[in-house]
């Protein structure tokens, strides 16, 4: 049996999101974890500790946290305990300070396979995920277009 009791799911709001987040909960559902599933979308800001004025709950936060919702409810998540989370940052930053204010066992997310030029320009988070989380990190690569 696993022996995780708190595990991290971080999700892009893209095609492979579903099966990260049914990998990520049939863990959690295997070893009776809390399943944190979380969102960080990227805007701009004038220092990244302090966000431009926007509304209290903009609209691309509720959109995020409607498609978390929706992807849970369509999920085999039944009987898992969970939390969405939809913050505002930069995902390899705000993954690692989550889970490390969390205190979790596992952090399950995607990579979106960036090779050559392309990642050496934007970098990666899962390798900065991987780098600087405080426990074991699964990452899942998407499965290739037909």
């Amino acid at each position: 049996m696993l022996d995780y009791g708190k595990i991290l799911c971080a999700l892009d709001l893209d095609g492979d999101a579903p099966k990260i987040f049914s990998v990520a909960a049939a863990l959690a559902k295997e070893s009776n974890a809390t399943l944190y599933a979380l969102h960080v979308a990227r805007i701009p800001t004038l220092d990244m500790d302090v966000p431009l004025p926007f509304e209290a709950a903009p609209r691309w936060e509720k959109e995020a946290r409607s498609f978390l919702e929706d992807l849970v409810h369509r999920s085999t998540a039944r009987g898992v305990r969970y939390e969405l989370s939809v913050v505002s940052g930069l995902a390899d930053i705000d993954i690692v300070r989550t889970a490390t204010r969390l205190a979790v066992d596992l952090i399950v997310m995607g990579t979106h396979g960036r090779g050559g030029l392309r990642h050496l320009i934007l970098g990666s988070v899962a390798e900065h995920v991987i780098r600087e989380a405080p426990c074991p990190v699964l990452i899942l690569r998407p499965q290739p277009s037909s």
